[in-house]
């Protein structure tokens, strides 16, 4: 007896986490709105305006915003995942010269991987990982994050070179939003 309502427990626990979790994937769009919407207030909470001794250093990354318009909608979620993985990598190392507020930073790094987690659950992985993995716009965002990544090495992550990639992560975060509202 103790046995068959053990397993009785174990599968109503198992039906409400799925219920739950799908409804949440329900709301994914709405969730993901609101989270970017908190982490442009935590980038613009990190530092202050952007100086102006660093205007002569700005740069030009090019976002391929053509990765954000993909032929299937489910796609637009692995693609998304995969800016929030870039990003949270480029902000989660060699962040001394950056002269950011540590509590908004946490919070900002916190946000980003809340949202990879989400994401990460409510994708139907396989069959559109596969075929992001063989997508050339896969590399063109690639290479994108890689120029910023190698712009910050290059000015030995100085400060002006953190406040362009600040500035950068900004509109990136800004045009998700704006693909995420037409979902």
């Amino acid at each position: 007896i103790m046995n068959a309502l053990g397993l009785t427990q174990i599968g109503l626990i198992l039906l409400c986490t799925t219920t739950i979790s799908s409804l949440q994937c329900n709301h994914l769009h709405l969730q993901q709105r609101k989270l970017i919407e908190n982490s442009l207030q935590l980038l613009d909470k990190m530092g202050e305006k952007f100086p102006q001794q660093c205007l002569k250093e700005k740069m030009s990354f090019r976002f391929p915003e053509q990765v954000l318009k993909p032929r299937q909608k489910e796609t637009v979620k692995v693609v998304i995942e995969e800016i929030f993985q870039h990003i949270f990598y480029i902000f989660s190392k060699n962040l001394t010269l950056a002269a950011w507020d540590g509590t908004a930073l946490e919070q900002f790094q916190n946000g980003l991987y809340q949202q990879i987690e989400q994401l990460e659950a409510c994708v139907i992985k396989k069959q559109i990982h596969y075929f992001w993995s063989k997508e050339v716009n896969r590399l063109k965002l690639k290479k994108y994050f890689q120029k910023i990544d190698c712009f910050l090495k290059d000015k030995k992550h100085n400060l002006c070179s953190w406040e362009i990639s600040r500035a950068e992560m900004r509109r990136c975060l800004q045009l998700i939003d704006k693909v995420i509202r037409k979902l």
